[in-house]
């Protein structure tokens, strides 16, 4: 898997990529980041197709693997926290956070039932990233029509 080339898309797709970039990369103690369909699919990642070097201790930076990683458990998380809320009668999900003692996720509904996750160190400033998760989605959630979701899915799969 190589990562999608930004070149050929629309317009509404290169900025949601760039969006993405720029959380990862302004955002202190983000690992990575990932926008996943409604029904489990990656659309968006920060880090699309490359294994995750290991630190000198033997630890990778995010989950093992691929960015896909990142991905599924996203999917997972929202499926269990969706079905939860059904349960207890909690209405519509829009934060999950999992505090680890080496790291943290957090997921947040964007539209549609459509999923940005981000995994970060685990002495982040979760204040910090819940803030730029909200802003990603008030930005990218009125864009993320079910065509740009199309295309994002056409590029992801075009690079695996």
């Amino acid at each position: 898997m190589t990562a999608p080339s930004t070149f050929g898309l629309s317009t509404e797709a290169r900025n949601l990529h760039w969006l993405l970039s720029n959380l990862v990369e302004e955002v202190p103690g983000v690992h990575s980041v990932t926008v996943v369909s409604s029904d489990g699919l990656m659309l968006l990642s920060s880090d699309p197709g490359h294994l995750l070097t290991q630190e000198p201790t033997g630890r990778q930076d995010g989950p093992r693997g691929s960015s896909a990683d990142l991905a599924t458990i996203v999917s997972g998380i929202g499926s269990l926290t969706v079905g939860a809320a059904k349960l207890m009668d909690g209405g519509g999900v829009k934060q999950t956070m999992v505090a680890m003692d080496e790291g943290s996720v957090f997921v947040m509904s964007i539209s549609d039932g459509s999923l940005l996750g981000v995994h970060a160190t685990p002495d982040c400033d979760m204040s910090v990233i819940a803030y730029h998760m909200a802003l990603f989605v008030g930005r990218a959630g009125h864009v993320l029509t079910p065509e740009l979701r199309s295309e994002l899915r056409k590029s992801m799969e075009s690079t695996q």
